[in-house]
């Protein structure tokens, strides 16, 4: 806490930022004496309030004479006058139920950003986590309509991803159950990256002296570690959140949030500096070094698998979120998705 300012402007700060938090309103002299409760008078609050905005802890906006906090007077806030909350039963109990270990990394990864967004009504972001090597245990080819075939890969563990490829010319279900045969028997336990590089030098090899039926298991194996899923580093939800909570006059800097969100360099390295960070880490407007997040706060966590972190996961909302609800529900979900992706 900064030493020269006196309890009562402390005090007064705290009230003041939690009722811009609550109401979103610029805050005057006369309801900060009312709500404050201090033995004082009006003048009193009004000096302390000048103080305060001397020092760099308040702003007053052009259209108002009330003063709503900077972004270094909520980090004084957070760093030593807020009061976190304990999660709520419910959410806790929520959490528990929808990150249960038996799910994927790919379900689990969604529903923690997608219960971040619900509980917090702000918007959820989890990175989703590159495993260091990924082991084919089976695949199947389910036959669709015009050529096209549903390519099942089971990986590592407990992994499943579903591929669509479309063949230059059609097979039967009994052809794609043998090719998936075949394959399973000969590359089942090999790593993605070495089987996808050993196919092709396979096919390039042996091309005269394979037969046809070999041949089709190849290059249908081929196409399908061909056809990667979309390379998602994060998965978000909750971005009509923020629509709700963004007056009319500042859609443009909303506007340019969601461009960062579709370019994702600005949020990739900010959600790489915490990824290496222990615990939850707070950036409060352009605390992130980036300008883009100039009205918004990201509050972040590391998720592991074991001692390995995996990934991080977050909020972001604007400045004005309600911190005592939100930093506990980020730490509380980044530990019990490391617990369920630990087991």
């Amino acid at each position: 806490m900064d030493k020269e300012l006196t309890y009562r402007a402390t005090e007064l700060l705290r009230t003041l930022v939690e009722m811009h938090i609550r109401d979103g309103q610029p805050v005057g002299s006369k309801s900060l004496h009312a709500a404050s409760g201090m033995p004082v008078s009006p003048a009193t609050i009004r000096n302390i309030m000048a103080d305060l905005e001397d020092r760099g802890y308040l702003v007053s906006p052009h259209t108002s004479a009330g003063r709503i906090p900077t972004p270094q007077g909520y980090r004084l806030f957070v760093d030593t006058l807020l009061q976190v909350q304990p999660i709520d039963a419910r959410a806790f109990e929520a959490l528990k139920g929808e990150l249960n270990p038996n799910r994927s990394t790919k379900e689990l990864v969604q529903s923690a950003s997608n219960l971040l967004a619900q509980i917090t009504t702000q918007t959820g972001i989890v990175t989703v986590p590159r495993p260091d090597v990924q082991h084919l245990r089976q695949v199947e080819f389910l036959p669709l309509a015009e050529n096209r075939v549903l390519v099942i890969l089971v990986l590592n563990e407990r992994e499943v991803q579903n591929r669509i490829i479309e063949l230059p010319r059609s097979m039967t279900e009994r052809q794609l159950k043998a090719a998936a045969e075949l394959i399973n028997q000969r590359y089942a336990g090999r790593d993605l990256v070495d089987l996808k590089t050993g196919i092709i030098h396979e096919m390039k090899v042996a091309r005269g002296q394979i037969d046809e039926y070999m041949a089709a298991a190849l290059d249908l194996a081929n196409q399908a570690l061909d056809a990667e899923e979309g390379n998602d580093d994060y998965v978000v939800a909750g971005e009509n959140h923020l629509l709700g909570q963004t007056r009319p006059e500042d859609f443009g800097k909303l506007r340019e949030l969601f461009d960062a969100f579709e370019s994702k360099r600005d949020i990739l390295d900010l959600l790489d500096r915490s990824s290496r960070a222990d615990g939850v880490q707070i950036f409060i407007g352009d605390e992130s070094g980036f300008d883009v997040f100039g009205d918004y706060s990201v509050v972040t966590a590391p998720y592991t698998q074991g001692a390995r972190t995996l990934g991080v996961l977050g909020v972001i909302g604007p400045t004005r979120m309600a911190y005592e609800r939100v930093i506990p529900m980020v730490d509380v979900t980044a530990k019990l998705l490391s617990v369920a992706l630990s087991r």
